[in-house]
């Protein structure tokens, strides 16, 4: 029986590859790098260059590249070649510990928020030792972190790094204090289900719109669309079956375990979900997803679209990111456990979720923006911008009881619902919360699902905030844990912290409908913020408490924050421009040739039969009527368009440009 799985991880220099090319020394030398227990020396960075050419080399790599994220949202790389002559002038391939370690890309020609310029235009890349290097076609790929001349990140994957240290100390502070004392780091697990749209490439290159901004800025709604409900978890047409099956041949190859594939609600919408991974190799895996489903559907005549709502009138496209936190022994810090009403450690860092999130609501809104996600939020599965979190009624419940100091012997899982829907089955799975499709941030059996991150984003902006608001708050519990001697007494302490954030933060928790109109009134009354807007969530950034949070945490200071603003507004306003352009640009080229062609049909065919008397052509110039004050308008919106794209250009308060671009574009 052949083998399916045989190339699974065949273009991965992980572990296991490590494990079998390095002596042993040098490899334990690595597994303490990655373990944070010491630096990589340049003995042992030769040794481990020298093994990864060799490997490169026999999968037909001819070039390497840093591979990394600067704040474009998406990836970047620069080849070189291995190739190198040697002292005769003979070639040979060369790839020192040097080469592996650190690289210099111009870091003014990125995304940068002013931290560099022309004049000032050095960056460095370094190697990411906790995220596998891997094969792309010929290149030899080795994910790094990007900064500048004097240090400040450059990128997402720098700050998410951070991010993951913080939350990692302050995390394991708390499992030690619970008396769990051989937990030594803690990290992230991540699963990113990744939505995504496909059309005939043949009309996607017909379309300006679609191939400059990835959305349609003109068009009519299909006579069908998403009504009849047929189209979810339908079955997959062939050709599609196809583009999907090279796809996960192609993933399987990079080490991603794509495990689900299936038709999603809207007509041409599709999903792919891996296996959950530590955050930062998700983050990393998820671009490569992102990369191989565009690079596929080309293979098979389509274009994939990754834009968070590329039709109206049907659901978009989002990136569910699914986060818990896991020790380095394996332990879910989020799962409940059988008894989770007397699970102190899991109702310690749920109560720690619901605080940070109540606490920081407007940061986590702000890592899910972007222009396309905008036109999602709200409506059509995506949640709305109000910021609140869905718990089930199960664990609702036992966090009720701890608030009201309710002493009843909590009911189990078992007794609270009887649930046999087929007969003959001994073991009937069952979950612990019921699935609100509505809500931004839901509990999810052990772990939260953030919901708003658009499809086409980076998730490593997501993870960073919701390490970082984590790494807060776990610290804040640690402290009032912190001294006190016996176990009992802290396990006390622990239910009163539960019950003083539980009473605090209350208001965050929703298990209602979040498109009805009565929840956005509640949500006021609450004091729930509701930022529909990419361009009011990105001024967040730059507020005092934000800013101390994450400097406090070490994940990104107050200049490299209010570059990171700038870069963000910049690419907010450059986007929205391209589409008010690309929009002209159908009109003029499109739309009125059409329009006025059409109209000369018309007055032609009225020229022609008025002999035959009025009543047969009363219908014609109605219609050559509407059609030519239909251009007048247009021609009329367009021009006063032009205007607003020229004032939006000129205006030089960055604040008041993104205002100018939301308002008028």
């Amino acid at each position: 029986m052949e083998d399916l799985f045989k190339d699974f991880g065949s273009k991965v220099f992980g572990e296991k590859e490590m494990k079998s090319r390095l002596p042993r020394p040098v490899y334990l030398s690595w597994k303490k790098t990655v373990a944070n227990e010491e630096m990589l020396d340049r003995t042992t960075a030769d040794a481990i260059a020298h093994a990864m050419k060799l490997w490169a080399l026999n999968n037909g790599a001819t070039h390497f590249t840093h591979w990394f994220q600067p704040m474009t949202g998406g990836t970047a790389e620069k080849h070189d070649s291995f190739l190198e002559p040697d002292m005769n002038g003979e070639p040979f391939a060369r790839f020192s510990g040097k080469m592996l370690i650190k690289g210099e890309p111009d870091a003014s020609s990125f995304p940068n928020g002013g931290l560099r310029t022309t004049f000032e235009a050095r960056g460095y890349t370094y190697w990411d030792v906790k995220s596998p290097v891997f094969i792309r076609d010929n290149i030899l790929c080795i994910p790094t972190v990007f900064v500048s001349y004097s240090g400040e990140a450059l990128d997402k994957k720098d700050p998410l790094l951070k991010s993951l240290e913080a939350l990692s100390k302050a995390a394991t502070r708390v499992v030690n204090i619970l008396g769990d004392k051989d937990v030594k780091s803690c990290d992230i697990s991540v699963g990113l289900e990744q939505e995504y749209f496909l059309i005939d490439r043949k009309y996607f290159e017909r379309r300006l719109d679609l191939r400059f901004t990835g959305r349609t800025l003109f068009g009519a709604p299909s006579p069908k669309t998403q009504e009849l409900d047929d189209h979810y978890f339908g079955a997959i047409p062939p050709r599609v079956a196809a583009f999907m099956k090279e796809a996960n041949q192609e993933l399987w190859k990079l080490g991603i375990y794509a495990k689900t594939e299936h038709n999603e609600v809207a007509p041409g919408q599709f999903e792919l979900a891996p296996i959950f991974t530590n955050g930062n190799v998700a983050v990393d895996q998820n671009h490569l997803i992102m990369d191989i489903l565009r690079e596929t559907a080309k293979k098979h005549g389509f274009a994939c679209l990754l834009h968070e709502k590329p039709f109206q009138g049907i659901n978009g496209s989002g990136k569910h990111d699914n986060y818990s936190i896991i020790t380095d022994d394996g332990q879910n810090l989020f799962s409940p456990g059988d008894k989770p009403a007397e699970n102190i450690r899991f109702l310690l860092f749920v109560c720690a979720f619901i605080r940070a999130v109540d606490t920081y609501p407007l940061l986590l809104r702000l890592s899910a923006s972007c222009t396309g996600n905008d036109h999602r939020l709200g409506a059509s599965e995506a949640p709305p911008a109000i910021i609140s979190i869905y718990l089930g009624s199960y664990i609702e419940s036992i966090l009720y009881d701890i608030y009201t100091k309710n002493s009843k012997k909590p009911i189990t899982q078992e007794e609270k619902i009887a649930f046999n829907p087929v007969t003959g089955l001994s073991y009937i799975p069952h979950d612990n919360t019921d699935r609100n499709r509505t809500s931004p941030l839901a509990f999810t059996g052990n772990k939260f699902e953030f919901r708003m991150l658009g499809s086409s984003m980076s998730a490593s902006f997501s993870n960073t905030v919701l390490n970082a608001i984590m790494a807060e708050s776990v610290n804040q519990i640690a402290d009032e844990l912190e001294g006190i001697k016996y176990i009992q007494d802290i396990r006390e302490k622990a239910l009163t912290i539960c019950r003083n954030l539980i009473e605090k933060h209350k208001r965050i928790l929703f298990s209602g409908d979040g498109y009805s109109e009565e929840w956005v009134k509640e949500a006021k009354r609450r004091g729930l913020t509701n930022e529909v807007s990419a361009n009011t969530a990105l001024r967040k950034m730059v507020e005092p408490e934000i800013l101390e949070l994450v400097d406090g945490i070490g994940m990104l200071s107050e200049q490299e924050s209010l570059a990171r603003y700038n870069a963000y507004a910049e690419r907010y306003v450059k986007q929205i421009s391209i589409e008010s352009r690309t929009l002209i640009d159908i009109v003029n080229k499109n739309i009125l040739p059409s329009a006025l062609k059409f109209a000369n049909l018309l007055a032609d065919h009225i020229e022609k039969n008025s002999k035959y008397g009025k009543a047969f052509i009363k219908e014609q110039e109605e219609l050559l009527k509407d059609v030519l004050s239909n251009v007048t308008a247009l021609r009329k919106e367009t021009k006063s368009l032009e205007k607003e794209i020229a004032r939006v250009s000129n205006e030089e308060d960055l604040p008041k440009q993104t205002d100018l671009a939301k308002e008028k574009l």
